[in-house]
């Protein structure tokens, strides 16, 4: 059985529609908000993800473009949709630093608490890499400064584990 339009098999997917996608993908990774709304519009998913399960939110978020997610938010993209690994466009973004982006996700709905499989929230990111205003911004937002992981590690653990010593010191004076 094939497709009779382009002889493929049905189960390899259309090479243009692939590159269509990696086009949308780029967008993402660029920030070019103006395009992801007019893709959007003419009826590319907002949720659409890539082999990995990046969102374009996740790629967006990653890549620190915070307009760019405002819009993808604004046309219906979900901020609390994990890739493959279960982790969140608010743990990219923390990871990398970009607290406009972080503050644009959860203005828009993302779980401050949403943590990746092994119970790693976006917290205990930020505190591992010495983000103290990304550290303030999600306790701010409700962060539970208390929670651990699956190994019983918290945010000020992971901080002291990783030597990072501005966030441990803003965490101990919190109480954690």
């Amino acid at each position: 059985m094939t497709d009779h339009a382009n002889n493929l098999p049905p189960s390899q997917p259309d090479p243009e529609l692939q590159a269509l996608a990696q086009e949308v993908f780029d967008l993402a990774r660029r920030g070019d908000a103006t395009m992801l709304a007019a893709v959007i519009e003419k009826g590319v998913p907002p949720n659409l993800r890539n082999e990995r399960g990046d969102s374009l939110v996740m790629l967006a978020s990653y890549h620190g473009h915070a307009d760019a997610v405002r819009t993808l938010l604004d046309q219906g993209a979900d901020p609390n949709l994990r890739n493959d690994a279960g982790q969140t466009p608010l743990a990219g973004a923390a990871f990398k630093g970009f607290d406009n982006v972080i503050e644009t996700l959860l203005a828009h709905g993302a779980d401050v608490e949403g943590a990746s499989p092994d119970g790693r929230t976006a917290l205990m990111i930020a505190a591992m890499f010495n983000r103290t205003a990304i550290v303030d911004l999600l306790i701010a937002h409700g962060a539970d400064p208390h929670a651990r992981d699956a190994n019983g590690v918290s945010a000020a653990d992971a901080a002291a584990r990783m030597g990072a010593g501005d966030t441990l010191a803003r965490l101990k004076s919190l109480g954690t």
